[in-house]
């Protein structure tokens, strides 16, 4: 790196992150450094500089700190974009063109229930069917699950706002509308959760943690606009961990309504469990690694992480830049494919959004595509094995074609470098300010102790470790060469870290009935903008299934939180 100073380029290392934490004195008040300070910087960073070198770097440092106090001084706001963006299409990747919006078959004779509580259950297909037929108004579904969500989300502490007045006027609109004759669409009327790090035009958005609960945004976030106009209905913001990181949040830890003495784990807990406890008929959730994934596998319900850049992230509390996703949660995957057909494409300011094309995911023959696994991922425990083997007998008589396929090795721990760097400067002022220590969650794996750890993760780490992304990239999109869709137990093996970090997209289903086994889910992972396939083969497996059609009994929740 050269810096100028006016005459010829000098050569500085980048050890100075490392220096600033040996670095004992206030910022403000600058001593010299020490040879022993340089010393213990040098060790943090593996490097190793004799005592001329030392005292050759000794001013360089002295100087670059100086920069670094200007820089320091500066307020960057969550989100405002970094000059360095993430793309995870390899050199000659062809983008599919975008086409026209798929044109949705909706299911036939759907009737009201004569008991009003089995709404709760219905798929957001079904709902869309009465609502467009008149059989039930907007404004009747939106009363509905507000009061389910009076009654169950206190005690699963799933909700941390309830949006009642803005959702009775969007479900009057919407009802208005259909008298009329205009039909949005499917979503037109439907009732939704969203997880509360979106923003939402007057009404709190906190990013799970206390020092946010006054935080009123002026506007909404672009997924929330793109709903509105799509007909559906907020009617309440849904918990996640604090700063998007497991269940705990300032309101207690969210529960997962099959097993309540258990969390629902995160971050997107409260949009996860609202949709298990049928609060709501579909939430939108967060993935920046296995947020959508493990709270869809926890509380058995079907969810979306979309390839990085489909959905724009305008207005979304950002973690991880160059990760962070938005996706549908919902009871089936016909439902996840609908609201991701609302909420996909460009808006807002997002730089990382493509438009790129979604063809009809169901009228994809299941014979034309090339379904990979890796053998030793369907084998574990007796009962496990015995579901995992299951799941591929089912594939087969589907008729689809299996393929046994070896995934490629790389360093997780690197990788995980790029998320900890990234998450630390989002909330690096909470840090030096030390409002971390506000935070509920304190111990060794939470936000605070890792953002404080990252402070040690030098400039050149950083890109080096994104030059194994970039490694990594380009052998997933070799192995999707091969095959179309990848089939593997959610939590086995490096897969759900290595698409995260390469940007594909995943869909997550329920395995087993999960009152019997314990966090068993399926996920499809297919190529870039590889939806349709996916989406088509995991559809194909839940109808066959059809666990997701499952109740948790919700008599088991705690009469008080």
């Amino acid at each position: 790196m050269a810096i100028f100073s006016g005459g010829a380029p000098r050569r500085i290392p980048l050890l100075l992150l490392a220096v600033y934490c040996a670095w004992a004195a206030p910022l403000t008040v600058r001593a010299q450094i020490t040879p022993a300070q340089i010393e213990a910087a040098s060790k943090i960073q593996g490097l190793e500089f004799n005592e001329a070198e030392q005292t050759q770097l000794r001013p360089s440092l002295e100087q670059r700190l100086k920069a670094l106090d200007r820089l320091r001084a500066l307020s960057f706001p969550n989100e405002l974009d970094s000059a360095l963006g993430f793309d995870p299409r390899p050199p000659g990747f062809v983008t599919p063109p975008p086409g026209p919006k798929w044109k949705w078959s909706p299911p036939k004779s759907v009737v009201r229930p004569h008991d009003d509580s089995e709404l709760a259950w219905m798929s957001v297909a079904q709902l869309a069917v009465l609502l467009r037929s008149r059989q039930i108004t907007s404004e009747e579904l939106t009363r509905f699950s507000l009061a389910r969500l009076r009654k169950y989300g206190p005690a699963l502490h799933c909700v941390v706002t309830l949006a009642e007045e803005r959702a009775l006027e969007s479900a009057r609109r919407a009802d208005a509308e259909l008298r009329k004759g205009h039909w949005r669409g499917p979503l037109h009327g439907i009732p939704y959760g969203a997880k509360d790090l979106l923003d939402t035009r007057g009404i709190a958005t906190t990013w799970g943690i206390g020092l946010n609960t006054n935080r009123i945004p002026a506007t909404d976030a672009a997924v929330v606009q793109k709903l509105d106009d799509a007909g559906a209905v907020l009617v309440a913001k849904l918990s996640l961990g604090e700063l998007a990181m497991g269940d705990v949040w300032f309101g207690g830890t969210t529960r997962n309504p099959w097993q309540p003495d258990e969390g629902s784990s995160g971050s997107s807990a409260g949009s996860a469990s609202a949709v298990a406890a049928g609060l709501v008929p579909f939430a939108i959730g967060s993935e920046t690694l296995g947020s959508i994934v493990s709270p869809s596998t926890r509380c058995a319900v079907t969810g979306l992480r979309p390839t990085f850049g489909r959905v724009s992230r305008t207005g979304a509390m950002t973690l991880c830049a160059s990760m962070d996703k938005l996706g549908p949660i919902a009871r089936t995957v016909e439902d996840c494919a609908l609201v991701f057909e609302a909420i996909r494409g460009p808006a807002g300011a997002d730089r990382t959004v493509v438009d790129a094309a979604f063809p009809d995911p169901f009228r994809r023959p299941l014979a034309s595509l090339r379904v990979g696994y890796v053998k030793s991922h369907f084998e574990g425990t007796e009962r496990t094995h015995e579901s995992r083997r299951s799941a591929l007998e089912t594939l087969q008589k589907l008729g689809v074609t299996l393929k046994p396929i070896t995934l490629p090795k790389h360093p997780s721990d690197a990788l995980f470098l790029i998320l900890s760097a990234e998450a630390a400067a989002s909330f690096d002022e909470l840090t030096r300010t030390h409002q971390d220590r506000t935070l509920v969650q304190q111990g060794d794996g939470a936000w605070p102790n890792e953002f404080r750890s990252a402070r040690f993760i030098s400039a050149v780490d950083y890109l080096q470790a994104n030059r194994i992304r970039s490694r990594l990239i380009a052998d997933m999109t070799q192995l999707f060469r091969e095959i179309d869709v990848l089939v593997a137990p959610s939590f086995e093996g490096p897969l759900l870290v290595y698409s995260n970090f390469s940007g594909h997209p995943t869909v997550v289903v329920p395995s087993a009935d999960p009152a019997q086994e314990h966090d068993a889910s399926l996920s499809f992972t297919g190529p870039l903008y590889g939806e349709s396939e996916i989406l088509a083969v995991a559809r194909a497996y839940q109808i066959a299934t059809r666990w997701n059609q499952l109740r948790p009994d919700l008599s088991r929740l705690p009469a008080k939180p």
